[in-house]
């Protein structure tokens, strides 16, 4: 039996939350999660693993330490394990991320009220 195509339109459809990446497939141990931003995020980096960042819809600013990228749609980058990082959005952004199953999204900053929970499936 063929796979069954992913529309993103419908699984952001779903939810209205934001900064709560929800999983929409996997590969092998990969996990793609779309997520809605808008304002900023807090500092923070993943010791293990890179992380992938697709913009949609919108424009996305990630701040590092010694400067910034911005990315429209169309755009992607991948943050290097270890580097601190700080997402952010003046308006609404629609994005796809990938990183391996189990990152907690606030990486090394720790737990809080950003802190999503992993493995959530729309």
């Amino acid at each position: 039996m063929p796979p069954t195509p992913i529309r993103f339109a419908d699984k952001f459809a779903l939810f209205t939350e934001q900064w709560q990446p929800k999983v929409v497939a996997e590969m092998n141990d990969y996990q793609f999660k779309l997520s809605r931003l808008e304002g900023d995020f807090l500092w923070h980096a993943h010791a293990d693993t890179d992380e992938t960042f697709i913009v949609l819809e919108g424009t996305l600013r990630l701040d590092f330490r010694d400067g910034a990228i911005t990315l429209g749609p169309g755009e992607m980058a991948v943050v290097p394990k270890g580097v601190e990082h700080k997402p952010s959005a003046e308006a609404e952004v629609k994005l796809l991320l990938i990183e391996p199953r189990g990152v907690v999204n606030t990486g090394d900053a720790g737990t809080g009220e950003r802190t999503a929970l992993n493995d959530v499936w729309i």
